[in-house]
C-alpha cells in the first residue's frame, strides 16, 4: 500500500509539474505575443484620452469603465473566436487581414499627420463631430459607442498580432494565449488611461495643498506642474501614437511582403540597421530598432499617404451611397 500512494504522489507531483510548466509556457507567450502588438496598445492609450474631454470630473472615470468593458467585450465574445477559428479553418487569412489592418494603420497615422500639417479635420475627430440631439446622458452614449468602435479596429489589429506572433500549439493553448492578452492589454491600457485622465485632478488636488513648509511648499510646487503638464503629456502622448500607428503598419506590411516573396525592403532595413548598429556598437540594439523602425515609419507613411485620396475620393463616398440606399429599403 505505501509503495502504491508513494507512486500516487509521484504521478500527482509529475500532474502538477506539467501543469505549472504549461501555465508557465502560456504566460510566457502571453508576454511575448503581446510585446508584438506594443505600438497599436500606445496608440490605443494615446487616441482613448480625448473622449472623455468635456465632461464632468465625476463623469470621467466610468465613461473610460464603459469603454474598457465594451473593449474587453469586443475581444472575448467576438475577436477572439473569430482569430481562433481563422486559426483553425483558413489560416492563410491571417497573413492578408493582418496586412489589411496594417495598412488602416498606416492611413489612420498618416492622416493625422496630414492633419496637423494642414490643419484639416478628417473622419478622425468623431469625439468633436458627434451630432444630434439630447443632454449629456446622450451625448455620453454618442462618444462611448465611438470610443468602442475606434477601438474594435484597434482590438481586432492586437489580436491578429498576438495569433500571429503564436508558434503552433493546441487550440486550448490558443485560446489561453489570446484571452490572456485580451485582459491584460484591457486592463493595462484602460489603467494607464484612467491615470492619465485623473491626473489634473490630482495635480490640482496637491496644489491646493494645507501641509505645512517645508513639505507644502514641495506639494503645492508638485502640483502646480502636473496640471501644467497634463496638456503636454496629452500632446506628446498623441505624437507617440501616431508614430506607433505609422511604423508598426509599415513593419507589418513589410513583414507581410516578405512572407509572399517580396523581400526587398525588409532585406534593406536589415542591412541598413545593421550597418548603422556596427557604427555605435554601445548601443547596437537600440540603433537598429531605431532604424528598423524608420524604415518601417517611411513605408508606413508613404502607404498612408497613398490611401488618403483613395479613401477620401473613392471609398468614402461609395460608403456613404451604400449607407444611404440602406436605410431607404431600410
Amino acid at each position: 500500500m505505501s509503495v502504491g500512494l508513494i507512486a500516487l504522489l509521484d504521478d500527482v507531483a509529475f500532474m502538477v509539474r506539467a501543469a505549472a510548466a504549461s501555465l508557465d509556457d502560456v504566460a510566457g507567450q502571453a508576454a511575448r505575443a503581446g510585446t508584438k502588438a506594443a505600438g497599436v496598445v500606445i496608440d490605443d492609450a494615446a487616441v482613448t484620452p480625448r473622449y472623455v474631454v468635456g465632461f464632468a470630473a465625476e463623469r470621467e472615470l466610468p465613461i473610460v469603465g464603459r469603454i474598457a468593458l465594451g473593449s474587453l467585450r469586443n475581444k472575448i465574445l467576438f475577436l477572439l473566436p473569430g482569430a481562433l477559428a481563422l486559426s483553425a479553418f483558413a489560416p492563410w487569412a491571417i497573413m492578408p487581414l493582418l496586412m489589411l489592418g496594417g495598412a488602416y494603420l498606416c492611413f489612420e497615422g498618416a492622416e493625422k499627420v496630414y492633419e496637423a500639417v494642414f490643419a484639416h479635420h478628417g473622419h478622425g475627430d468623431e469625439a468633436d463631430q458627434e451630432g444630434g440631439a439630447g443632454g449629456d446622458q446622450a451625448r455620453e452614449d454618442r462618444r462611448v459607442a465611438s470610443a468602442i468602435k475606434t477601438d474594435f479596429i484597434l482590438s481586432a489589429e492586437i489580436m491578429a498580432i498576438t495569433l500571429a506572433a503564436l508558434p503552433e500549439g493546441s487550440f486550448w493553448m490558443r485560446a489561453a494565449v489570446l484571452a490572456i492578452v485580451a485582459v491584460g492589454i484591457t486592463a493595462g491600457v484602460y489603467g494607464v488611461v484612467a491615470l492619465i485622465v485623473k491626473a489634473d485632478d490630482a495635480g490640482l488636488a496637491l496644489a491646493h495643498s494645507t501641509a505645512g513648509p517645508p513639505l507644502g511648499s514641495l506639494i503645492r510646487g508638485l502640483g502646480r506642474g502636473v496640471v501644467k503638464g497634463m496638456p503636454i503629456l496629452l500632446k506628446i502622448l498623441a505624437v507617440i501614437g501616431t508614430a506607433a500607428m505609422i511604423w508598426v503598419g509599415g513593419g507589418i506590411l513589410m513583414h507581410g511582403l516578405e512572407t509572399y516573396g517580396f523581400s526587398a525592403p525588409a532585406h534593406a532595413a536589415h542591412a541598413m540597421a545593421e550597418a548603422a548598429a556596427a557604427r555605435v556598437p554601445f548601443a547596437a540594439g537600440l540603433v537598429e530598432w531605431l532604424v528598423t523602425a524608420t524604415v518601417s515609419g517611411l513605408i508606413g507613411l508613404v502607404v498612408g499617404g497613398a490611401l488618403i485620396p483613395l479613401t477620401n475620393v473613392v471609398l468614402a463616398p461609395a460608403w456613404r451611397a451604400l449607407s444611404g440606399l440602406w436605410q431607404r429599403r431600410g
